[in-house]
């Protein structure tokens, strides 16, 4: 149909290959395309495909496009992901418009989004970014207070905690990718034992580069945005 199909295709039969290496079942693990700096008419070609998660770091961008396509009666139906960084004046437009938030590292965001969530939409669905290896420039919640987190968040009822989001520093070789990505599997096991919570669920992590050690490692939602997009433009 496109290159943006045959990319997605691809991109999909990589999960699928990743999968089956590490003995998981294929439908274990979600594909979240992300769309940043792509226009609204990108997202539709890859949603005529049959994707229906899409990703946004930019909020204000992302809010444009979701507003845009949900004039469009043609447009099917899409789950929307907030995986950037939010500020306190940017919350309402998250509870407002997005249904998952992949990168709340602090209760006073977490408060804001649920107070801020319109009571005719469903809770909106949060994970909690970790810094899982520490770097001085990443957001994130250290691990030692992700428990203590993910319980203030649990109680708040507009909000729908479903798990844990990294964005390690990327490392070469597969080996290194997966020993990486075994520190958020091993903490999110940890965490999910504590709370019983039937939801708790996800484990965003993996991109383009690293998705197939981030499956192996027990991801369960890889945000893939250059391998089915292409490569981006920044503007200054």
């Amino acid at each position: 149909m496109n290159h943006l199909s045959d990319n997605l295709s691809h991109v999909q039969a990589r999960i699928a290959a990743a999968c089956q290496a590490s003995a998981r079942a294929v439908d274990g693990v979600h594909l979240l395309a992300v769309s940043k700096t792509f226009g609204a008419d990108d997202v539709l070609k890859v949603a005529a495909c049959g994707q229906r998660d899409f990703g946004e770091n930019y909020i204000q961008e992302g809010v444009q496009k979701i507003t845009k396509l949900a004039a469009q009666t043609h447009t099917p139906a899409l789950v929307w992901h907030c995986i950037g960084p939010i500020q306190s004046n940017k919350t309402k437009l998250v509870a407002e418009h997005f249904d998952w938030v992949h990168t709340v590292d602090r209760l006073k965001i977490a408060q804001r989004l649920n107070d801020q969530r319109p009571a005719h939409l469903q809770p909106l669905q949060v994970c909690i970014q970790v810094n899982i290896d520490g770097g001085d420039t990443k957001s994130g919640v250290t691990p030692a207070d992700v428990l203590a987190l993910a319980l203030d968040i649990s109680e708040l009822p507009r909000l729908s905690l479903r798990g844990l989001m990294t964005i390690p520093d990327p490392v070469e070789g597969f080996t290194a990718q997966v020993a990486l990505h075994n520190k958020s599997r091993a903490l999110f096991d940890e965490v999910k034992r504590a709370l019983n919570l039937p939801q708790f669920d996800t484990l965003s992590m993996g991109m383009t580069g690293d998705l197939e050690a981030a499956i192996h490692a027990g991801s369960t939602m890889v945000r893939v945005g250059t391998a089915i997009f292409g490569g981006r433009t920044y503007t200054a």
